[in-house]
């Protein structure tokens, strides 16, 4: 029995008005608060939108702690699924751990019209940080210090957990970015990548490695006033107009 969605951490779908659509991924211990803004700029601007909750995510954090990565892709295969069925050319977005996801969705659907990416973690942890990760799992340790709501505006808030549960923090690195990190020159869609210079939770060296390694064309953004969850910070704006625009080129 899970707990209830926390307020604000609904999913959200909408139905555009032509073939096109967005897909919505939130990060690791987020939840689709973080990313409401981003497809309600989507919506407004015609597009089927579909942004969903990913399993262990929005609700307690107890939620989380049994859940994997294979959760996580599973939903968001449903999600691309569901949206599939009202649109023709997709393009999908997603937050640090969702920018992950969409580049794994970008892997499995290579006619993804497009990509947008916003601080994504695209590099697994170095492996002497996983033997960490691990010695604290198997000493019985389920959950360390949050990562949420690392924003520079003064009063914003994210709705994320408040700690950071270990199990499913090591199946992202070795069951998802592991592998990832592999592929990502077999990639050929355009690809919108949003970095902020300053970021305590993913370091903008992972956006370089994605650059440095994409098989097809990258827009780069950075964002100067933003931390990592800069689609509720000081920038949000630029990358909401930045995003619409280019799923609107890559849809043309």
């Amino acid at each position: 029995m899970t707990a209830p969605t926390i307020p604000g951490a609904e999913p959200f779908s909408h139905r555009g008005s032509g073939t096109a659509g967005v897909l919505v991924l939130h990060g690791f211990t987020g939840n689709p608060g973080s990313m409401r803004g981003l497809a309600q700029a989507c919506a407004d601007a015609g597009f089927h939108v579909e942004l969903p909750q990913l399993a262990g995510h929005g609700t307690a954090m107890e939620d989380m702690v049994p859940t994997r990565w294979a959760d996580w892709t599973r939903d968001v295969e449903a999600a691309y699924q569901l949206l599939a069925q009202r649109a023709s050319q997709i393009v999908v977005m997603g937050l640090s751990m969702g920018g992950s996801l969409t580049l794994w969705c970008a892997t499995q659907h290579p006619e993804i019209a497009g990509i947008v990416c916003v601080n994504p973690a695209t590099q697994p942890q170095a492996p002497e940080v996983m033997e960490m990760i691990k010695g604290m799992i198997d000493s019985g340790t389920e959950v360390m210090e949050g990562i949420g709501s690392d924003i520079a505006e003064p009063g914003v808030v994210e709705l994320a957990y408040p700690g950071t549960p270990l199990a499913p923090l090591y199946s992202f690195q070795r069951d998802g970015l592991m592998s990832l990190s592999q592929q990502y020159g077999n990639l050929k869609m355009p690809l919108l990548l949003f970095t902020s210079v300053q970021d305590h939770v993913v370091s903008p060296t992972d956006s370089d490695a994605l650059a440095g390694a994409y098989g097809g064309e990258v827009e780069r953004v950075m964002l100067e006033r933003s931390y990592h969850v800069a689609t509720q910070d000081y920038d949000k704006q630029i990358i909401f107009d930045a995003s619409v625009a280019f799923a609107r080129k890559v849809t043309r």
